[in-house]
């Protein structure tokens, strides 16, 4: 298995399996959409039509749980899965408590940002320095500039190469045609 894959957390390994399985059956069906049972034994269901409104905008891809994980799993097919996971590192250092920031902040930064990082994401240098100052007086906004970088950088390069994925693609004229 390669590292990129090894690195993401088994649930959303899990569900990226279950949903290709499930969009793979969406191919085949004409219902307007399945229900499967997970290993949580909670019901997955989607929508046919979901699919469409993930072309929209990228953030309603974001806001989507399916298109979030099958976004995510196109960018471990393509080897840049860090740039997502860095975006949610983000997201869920904002929620955290002001007591555990700091050692948050260090963890992500190390993971994503540091010299050699086992997951660096693709910054530039002055965004770097800018985001290391941030982190001697950690807040929940340390990580905005660095963050919306990598936000620019799905949504201008992988978000369009994902709206003109294969996958993509089949599930969207089945749905117009479903």
């Amino acid at each position: 298995m390669c590292r990129a894959l090894e690195s993401l957390p088994v649930t959303c390994l899990e569900r990226a399996k279950e949903l290709k399985a499930l969009f793979g059956s969406l191919l085949q069906k004409s219902d307007h959409s399945i229900t499967c049972q997970s290993k949580k034994n909670d019901k997955l269901r989607i929508n046919i039509n979901e699919p469409l409104k993930w072309k929209e905008s990228f953030e309603k891809l974001l806001s989507s749980q399916n298109g979030l994980c099958l976004f995510r799993a196109f960018l471990v097919s393509e080897f840049s899965e860090e740039n997502i996971a860095f975006y949610l590192a983000c997201e869920d250092y904002r929620a955290t408590k002001p007591s555990k920031l700091a050692a948050k902040a260090k963890n992500i930064y190390d993971e994503f940002i540091g010299c050699d990082a086992p997951r660096e994401v693709n910054l530039d240098h002055v965004t770097k320095a800018i985001t290391k100052e941030n982190l001697e007086q950690p807040s929940e906004t340390c990580f905005n500039l660095a963050q919306a970088k990598i936000y620019t950088l799905m949504e201008k390069d992988c978000y369009p190469r994902f709206l003109k994925s294969s996958t993509y693609l089949e599930l969207c004229r089945k749905a117009k045609t479903g």
